[in-house]
């Protein structure tokens, strides 16, 4: 797990909220302060669906919502003349995408060790910390997907131009 400070917040800003470069991941939380506390609950609650909805796995693939279905509503909660007072979103990164990083970094895993690649999005009003974690689905003593993620992440943070430093 690693935190890193944005350096850029408006690049940032626009990054996460007014282009696809967050869209390979989904929203598990989001909680947006502004006059109003807002908060979203990404899990998918799939019996508001038609039987026939559910079945079909390319409606509801995920239990989580897509970031990109979920980024329009969180910008609209946060535009405007005044920024926010904090907001905090939850991510995970698209199991797909996971699975090529374990694998790539020859970490072999079926789904029963690592449950998700996590980063937590934290605004205070004035600065942006990004958290990486891993969610499992039992205690590991192997680091590995931890490191695998972060190195990740920090590519994926310089192949979109994104500023930081770790804190």
């Amino acid at each position: 797990m690693k935190t890193y400070q944005i350096s850029d917040l408006k690049n940032f800003m626009n990054k996460l909220l007014l282009s696809d470069a967050f869209d390979c991941f989904l929203l598990e939380e989001g909680i947006i302060v502004t006059a109003n506390t807002f908060q979203v609950d990404g899990h998918i609650r799939k019996e508001f669906y038609t039987k026939e909805e559910q079945e079909d796995e390319s409606l509801c693939p995920y239990d989580f919502s897509l970031w990109k279905d979920m980024r329009p509503l969180c910008f609209q909660l946060i535009k405007g003349k005044r920024t926010p007072l904090s907001f905090k979103f939850v991510l995970l990164l698209f199991p797909g995408h996971m699975g090529k990083i374990l694998e790539k970094g020859g970490f072999s895993d079926n789904g029963s060790l690592v449950r998700a690649f996590t980063l937590t999005i934290k605004y205070d009003g004035t600065h942006a910390t990004l958290i990486t974690g891993l969610s499992t689905n039992t205690f590991m003593m192997d680091k590995t997907p931890e490191q695998l993620w972060d190195d990740a992440f920090r590519r994926f943070m310089d192949n979109r131009q994104i500023s930081w430093e770790v804190i």
